[in-house]
């Protein structure tokens, strides 16, 4: 019998990281999420289950169960990283009850003793002495024979047009495991233009005639008259009338946010894709000529999803907001297919059964 090297996604959302593992020829078995409002479209584009469970309450049994006898079981999990973010370091969020997820994607790894793991996060994680939830999962996965490799990676250096830095984690029961090398540079990386540059003009408010994705949020007059003076990579501190510069600009700790309402730059990645993407007001998510915030679709492509991966059911009855948090939380579909590129190398190496 040929040997699959079959996946389970735990914290899966809408499926970026299991349909970029597919998209590299791995086997999706089944996705977990708390939300179900995810489930159309892990089903839809991976092809497969979608259980609405909270980690906590599921079993390794049920996991086995899902593999078949003869699979390559790799486990994967991007537990939602509010709990591990720059602003929560700044306070004592020890006690917060999030950080259990990591605890129990240990725990569950323990019960399924999956070959592969991987695991991707922020980078504020590495912070051992503020997050000693990461050193306690790699100890776990030490101590139970995995051997392990995590990196901090920049997306862009893999083709994807967003400049994303996130920790990266590789664990084999096998042997040494890896992410594989760079596929892009500076000279050759990704920018926004090569992402969203050919999508048809639209205003705020407006959406598309051609693509109901191409949406873009309303703006407030005095929100257009910001993104009117504001100029690609420039900031309100200088592009702004004093008289459209917010109350909190003028705190000392307003002056450091200089990135909110501005615009992206043709020539560059984009900022990092956030829970907020489409909101001007929430960081550098101005388009860089329209006078507007990017719209879903922008978001979407920025994230390197493809035109044909179905977000939605039904076009006429879709939630903006709750889309945008999809698409913005999501894992980037083309570093998803990357890792699975990466599992297959390790695999074919260190498993002659798989892939003959």
């Amino acid at each position: 019998m040929k040997t699959k090297v079959s996946v389970i996604d735990l914290f899966c959302g809408i499926g970026g990281f299991s349909y970029g593992l597919s998209q590299s020829g791995l086997n999706i078995k089944a996705g977990f999420d708390i939300d179900s409002s995810c489930e159309y479209a892990f089903k839809a584009n991976c092809h497969s289950k979608f259980l609405c469970k909270d980690v906590k309450e599921i079993k390794g049994e049920e996991l086995n169960e899902l593999y078949a006898k003869n699979d390559i079981k790799v486990l994967v999990g991007c537990a939602p990283c509010q709990p591990f973010s720059s602003y929560t370091f700044k306070h004592d969020k020890q006690k917060d009850l999030r950080w259990q997820l990591l605890y129990d994607f240990s725990r569950i790894i323990n019960e399924v003793e999956p070959d592969i793991v991987s695991m991707e996060n922020v980078p504020q994680l590495l912070n051992f002495k503020k997050a000693p939830v990461f050193k306690d999962f790699v100890d776990n996965l030490t101590n139970n024979g995995y051997f392990v490799w995590e990196k901090i990676v920049y997306a862009p250096n893999y083709g994807i047009p967003q400049k994303r830095k996130r920790l990266v984690l590789l664990a084999s029961k096998f042997g040494n495991i890896s992410l594989l090398s760079s596929t892009h540079s500076p000279e050759n990386y990704l920018t926004v233009r090569d992402a969203i540059g050919h999508l048809e003009p639209i205003e705020s408010g407006e959406t598309s005639v051609h693509d109901f994705l191409h949406k873009a949020s309303k703006l407030s007059d005095k929100n257009l008259q910001r993104i009117r003076q504001s100029i690609p990579g420039g900031s309100w501190k200088k592009d702004w009338d004093d008289n459209l510069k917010l109350a909190c600009h003028k705190s000392s700790k307003g002056q450091t946010y200089v990135s909110i309402y501005g615009r992206m730059k043709w020539g560059e990645p984009s900022p990092t894709m956030t829970t907020f993407c489409t909101g001007i007001g929430n960081g550098r998510f101005g388009h860089p000529e329209q006078d507007r915030a990017i719209s879903l679709r922008e978001a979407a492509l920025l994230q390197s999803f493809p035109m044909n991966f179905k977000f939605v059911e039904n076009p006429e009855d879709f939630r903006f907001g709750n889309l945008s948090k999809q698409i913005g939380n999501a894992f980037p579909p083309k570093l998803g297919k990357i890792i699975g590129q990466s599992i297959i190398k390790h695999v074919k190496k260190h498993f002659t059964r798989a892939f003959s």
